[in-house]
């Protein structure tokens, strides 16, 4: 766990009253808007109050800041209940809780004092900005640059794809410092921005899935940040604070994907037990059951994987190798169950009446965001050479 200082079976009496919480918020609030505001796609301004107060922006912020300083295995079980029922909520408070990591983790002792407590609120809410036009996976080719000028940054570029950059008043941004370094992560630094002259939104991006959270394309122009606001005060420190932000992130991505492989099982179960063909439930043909051992089987070893890389987090123990299995294996069955729901609802499916249209629709956005499966396969692949070596 992170700072509580409890003894495990306080904790665990805990952790089961915050997941009960959850559970009825999601069932009170959650589910019965999903369908309304993933059709409209329109941003969930009355959730993400509730949100505030059930303290999900601060959810693996420090208590010392006024977090709830929840472990990574608790925080991925919250984030599995939501997705459960929709994923977009998830993104709302995951990209934000990324940023704040990354200050919690990197930051100087002053911005951890004046960001994070306001970042545990939800004051100020945002996330992490680092996909250009031209860079995504390849965060070491970001054209975005800040120049130093006295007291202050004077940023320049674009950013695209960034969750919460509309509705969201703060990103931690990635720049180039230092353009000419080699390599060129070394020249790389992280700045926490406010919103203000300079920072603007270009467009609103539509999505196949993952809607009602804005996804948004951002321009800088001569935009001046503090000093202060480099995170860390340190140049060339960028890369590294971000790839450790995303350890966190991927296990928020796997714990989605568990969660969606789950729901997309529990929708599929119940529909089989009432639909009824030839004479009887579709739950009783053979052809039916195979597909749901299959769904059950996958969300199940999903659950363990996202258990197993965020367990390795609390520990302060290397997880890239746990975290991108996680990943990659917890997506893919979000996406494979989804497919198989569907098969089981059969021509309901393409009705957007039925959740399991949406779950096909936003599963596939798991297997790209924070690290491409492709990439998580290398990683795996890497890590598991490596740690035979040792």
């Amino acid at each position: 766990m992170n700072d509580l200082d409890f003894n495990a079976s306080e904790y665990r009496e805990m952790e089961a009253q915050i997941l009960d919480t959850i559970d009825r918020w999601v069932e009170k609030d959650v589910r019965p808007i999903a369908l309304h505001f993933d059709q409209a796609d329109e941003y969930p301004l009355e959730l993400v109050e509730q949100m505030k107060e059930l303290g999900l922006f601060g959810a693996t912020i420090s208590q010392e800041y006024g977090g709830l300083g929840l472990s990574a295995t608790t925080y991925a079980r919250i984030v599995s209940r939501i997705c459960e029922v929709w994923m977009a909520p998830s993104g709302i408070f995951n990209s934000h809780l990324i940023m704040a990591s990354c200050v919690q983790r990197a930051g100087t002792a002053a911005q951890k004092a004046h960001f994070l407590p306001r970042f545990a609120t939800g004051e100020l809410r945002g996330g992490i900005g680092l996909t250009e036009p031209d860079a995504g996976t390849d965060l070491q080719s970001i054209r975005m640059v800040a120049q130093r000028d006295g007291d202050d940054y004077v940023l320049n570029g674009t950013k695209t794809w960034i969750s919460n950059g509309i509705k969201g008043n703060c990103l931690a941004v990635l720049t180039k410092t230092d353009p000419q370094a080699s390599p060129a992560h070394r020249g790389m630094s992280l700045f926490l921005c406010e919103k203000g002259e300079g920072f603007t939104v270009g467009k609103k991006l539509k999505k196949l899935g993952y809607r009602a959270i804005d996804s948004a394309e951002l321009i800088f122009q001569d935009f001046r940040v503090s000093a202060d606001n480099l995170i860390g005060g340190e140049e060339g420190k960028g890369f590294v604070q971000v790839a450790g932000g995303l350890e966190l992130g991927r296990i928020n991505i796997a714990a989605r994907g568990a969660g969606m492989a789950a729901g997309a099982t529990k929708m599929a179960l119940a529909y089989a037990k009432e639909r009824k063909t030839f004479g009887k439930p579709i739950a009783e043909h053979q052809a039916i059951q195979l597909k749901l051992a299959e769904m059950s089987t996958r969300a199940e070893a999903a659950r363990l994987l996202v258990e197993q890389a965020a367990v390795k987090f609390d520990k302060n123990e290397r997880c890239d190798l746990e975290a991108g299995q996680a990943k990659f294996f917890a997506s893919e069955a979000a996406v494979k169950n989804s497919l198989d729901g569907m098969r089981v609802f059969g021509g309901y499916s393409y009705s957007p009446e039925y959740e399991i249209e949406r779950f096909y629709r936003d599963a596939p956005l798991l297997c790209i965001g924070e690290g491409t499966n492709e990439i998580q396969r290398i990683i795996i692949a890497k890590q598991m050479i490596a740690r035979s070596d040792g």
